[in-house]
């Protein structure tokens, strides 16, 4: 069993979970959370901004006006089958991925067990 940890944009959250729901992994848990990435501002292109030239990628401006700020993003936790994990994790891309900075981390972590509370059945019949 592999726990697949993504953070993502808040706006991309309902097409996540709808997406992960039709291929068959609807359980997960989500919430709230706020964080940065280590990118640096690109000082090229604040001097453009500053100069007035024009700048056409929204989230380029964003990142650079909200560099020393936390974003708010989802994180989603999912605990999958070994063989489940790369087929997750390619749906959790597809749905993501827009080729713009903030569009999220993806991490893999063991579990060792699983126990569900209610029957008391353990490792692979938990989840």
């Amino acid at each position: 069993m592999k726990e697949i940890m993504a953070v993502i944009r808040m706006n991309k959250m309902n097409e996540t979970k709808n997406a992960l729901s039709e291929a068959g992994y609807p359980s997960m848990l989500c919430k709230k959370v706020t964080g940065r990435g280590k990118k640096m501002v690109n000082m090229d292109i604040l001097e453009d901004l500053i100069e007035g030239k024009e700048i056409d990628n929204p989230h380029l401006i964003e990142t650079i006006t909200e560099n020393n700020r936390f974003i708010a993003k989802r994180l989603i936790y999912l605990v999958v089958h070994d063989e489940d994990v790369k087929s997750v994790i390619d749906l959790l891309i597809d749905v993501n991925q827009t080729g713009n900075m903030g569009d999220g981390k993806i991490f893999v972590c063991p579990v060792d067990d699983a126990i569900r509370v209610r029957t008391d059945e353990c490792g692979d019949l938990a989840i």
